[in-house]
């Protein structure tokens, strides 16, 4: 059975666990670990691999596998296990890998903004926009007003007060819908994406089918939770000629004109929701929708909105969730009891309960609110992108790792051989780090060209 190792919060004044310590000195082990833990570039939860690796050399004349160049076995490592990073994109889990996540969202906004990592720099000349799309209201909550005044409960509430995004009233905010709204808003988009190339179309008094022939919506959006729970969605928005961003767009295209088509099909879409005891449930976006114009800082200055500003601002988005936003949770439940024993907020609670209590319901099975109680009932991806909106999140972690393995080989002072064959087995055997791993983690700067970057076994 794999075992999963609990990793506890270490930092560098954190007192030693000097037992495990000595034990690892006494073996010899120490330093190898020390290597080891560095190659993770500060990864807390990195994935522990049993198995074996072997590279052998091939005879580009004849095909036949000759010498061995390179074998690993995980028995032999210093912590007895291969260990990965984790990869994980939440800041919640992994502060370390959910920064190379960050890091190569913002690359991945920005090729589809301003060119590079494959895509055309005339994309910049193309109309773009950064739309913000809201979740519609379940009933009043704290908030912060823009015109000075207090919130409806009287108190003008601080930027870290916890009562912002928790109903007034709990006992009337419509929770159902609230964790419906998150189990649809997924769909609901998919549908707008047709709904905006339709209405892209009508301006441009054409058919949706000729509208292939000159031009095309690119986009890229990420989820965010607002306070109160629900979802919203960022996006970057951009009207490309046929062939997405490798065309220019037509003449008729402008960022007026898309921006009107945006609002008009955020204004009609709808999702039909499931009808619970008589009460029928629709979804649409929120009033609240606000669309604004990507301008490079070439052309003013920097004082309109730019292609870096919306970069930065969906890549940090990219890496959070429900439980940054409303103190929920960053992992699955097993069990509704475990509710109790959390210390967690009561509007989260009640959002995380009522999405376990739905989906005990038959006629919902198809959501599968309990295996996403904890993210509030959304089960969506958090970053998604148009196939030729850019570069993606695979293409930039696969030129990482070749260049990672190029470094490899200049380090190398035998030249490597034309072509190799690999032979390789691994096998999952927990996750985490002992207590003397965390703490050595924890005191460690990361390996030279390491940082940012995933470890490849």
């Amino acid at each position: 059975m794999p075992v999963r190792r609990r990793t506890a919060i270490f930092t560098r004044t954190t007192p030693p666990p000097l037992p495990e310590l000595s034990n690892l000195a006494a073996g010899g082990t120490l330093p190898g670990i020390l290597r080891q833990l560095s190659g993770l570039g500060g990864c807390t939860n990195p994935i522990r691999l049993d198995g074996h690796r072997t590279e052998y050399d091939v005879d580009t004349t004849t095909g036949e596998i000759g010498r061995v160049l390179q074998h690993l076995d995980s028995s032999t490592l210093p912590a007895g296990q291969l260990l990965v990073r984790c990869n994980n994109r939440r800041t919640t889990r992994c502060a370390a890998c959910a920064e190379v996540y960050r890091r190569d969202t913002f690359q991945l906004i920005t090729a589809g903004l301003r060119g590079g990592k494959g895509t055309p720099e005339h994309v910049a000349a193309h109309p773009r926009v950064f739309a913000t799309f809201t979740a519609p209201g379940f009933g009043p909550v704290h908030n912060r007003r823009t015109d000075g005044r207090p919130c409806r409960c009287g108190t003008h509430h601080g930027q870290e007060d916890e009562a912002l995004g928790t109903p007034l009233d709990p006992d009337t905010y419509d929770y159902e819908a609230a964790v419906l709204w998150n189990a649809h808003a997924g769909p609901l988009w998919r549908r707008f994406s047709t709904y905006v190339r339709r209405e892209v179309a009508k301006r441009a008094g054409l058919s949706q089918r000729r509208l292939r022939d000159h031009a095309r919506v690119s986009f890229a959006k990420v989820a965010e939770y607002q306070k109160r729970g629900a979802v919203h969605f960022h996006a970057v928005i951009r009207l490309d000629g046929p062939g997405g961003g490798e065309t220019p767009s037509p003449a008729w295209a402008t960022a007026e004109l898309l921006t009107d088509a945006i609002s008009a099909a955020a204004s009609t879409v709808r999702v039909e929701g499931p009808t619970i005891d008589g009460r029928p449930h629709t979804f649409a976006f929120g009033r609240q929708l606000d669309v604004r114009t990507i301008r490079s800082a070439d052309f003013n200055d920097g004082q309109q909105l730019t292609e870096r500003a919306v970069a930065a601002y969906i890549a940090k988005y990219a890496t959070k969730g429900a439980e940054t936003a409303t103190g929920a949770l960053d992992r699955p439940l097993k069990f509704a009891a475990e509710l109790a024993q959390l210390d967690i907020s009561d509007h989260a609670r009640r959002l995380i309960r009522t999405a376990w209590t739905l989906g005990a319901r038959k006629d919902l099975e198809h959501l599968r609110l309990r295996a996403w109680a904890h993210m509030l009932g959304f089960r969506g991806h958090f970053s998604t992108k148009s196939r030729r909106y850019s570069t993606t999140l695979g293409a930039l972690r696969t030129a990482r790792a070749e260049w990672r393995r190029a470094q490899a080989a200049a380090a190398q002072s035998e030249r490597e051989p034309d072509t190799t064959y690999v032979l390789a087995h691994w096998v999952f055997a927990g996750t985490g780090l002992s207590d003397a791993e965390a703490w050595l983690a924890a005191s460690l700067e990361p390996a030279p060209g390491t940082e940012g970057e995933p470890t490849h076994g």
